[in-house]
């Protein structure tokens, strides 16, 4: 094995703290902070700072005011449509029932005539059947007059010749000088 050799440490000497006017580092440090918060106090620091402190809250108040009379304003706008919203709507229902009662009024109106149109028609097709049922009635009877007429015809053609009007001609003419 090897041999382990221990060195020893001395100890420095501890050092003395300095000093100066009989104070150490620490009370140097606090002394020196105290002359700074009188300076600061004696050229009045907090004053300026309160100041400006005031003076930002004072914007910052302004700023919510006016956010506030902005936000008022919104409202007021917002409660302004909302009610033109709710007139047009009135005024949509308005002109649908409007609509809705012109538009029956249309189809009352558009029955009523259709059906005077069927009417009249109807009256038109029954008078032009009445017109074709007369001028039917009068062919048919025109038509029987001039067979009636041609059937006539030929049973005095048949039965009258000359021997027999002689008689006929004859008792005609007694019988007008009686009269």
């Amino acid at each position: 094995m090897a041999e382990h050799k221990t060195t020893s440490h001395t100890a420095a000497p501890e050092h003395a703290a300095p000093k100066a006017f009989g104070l150490d580092a620490p009370a140097w440090v606090a002394l020196a902070m105290l002359v700074v918060l009188l300076v600061m106090v004696w050229k009045r620091v907090p004053a300026i700072i309160g100041a400006a402190l005031d003076k930002k809250i004072a914007g910052i108040r302004e700023q919510l005011d006016e956010a506030a009379q902005l936000r008022a304003e919104a409202e007021a706008l917002k409660a302004e449509y909302e009610a033109r919203s709710a007139q047009a709507d009135a005024e949509v229902a308005t002109m649908l029932d409007r609509a809705r009662t012109e538009a029956q009024g249309i189809v009352a109106q558009a029955e009523v005539d259709a059906a005077a149109l069927v009417e009249r028609r109807g009256r038109m097709a029954e008078d032009k059947i009445a017109a074709a049922e007369r001028a039917a009635l009068e062919e048919v009877r025109t038509k029987a007059a001039s067979a009636a007429a041609a059937a006539a015809e030929a049973l005095i053609r048949d039965k009258l010749d000359a021997a027999a009007d002689k008689p006929m001609v004859d008792k005609t003419i007694a019988g007008l000088a009686k009269r």
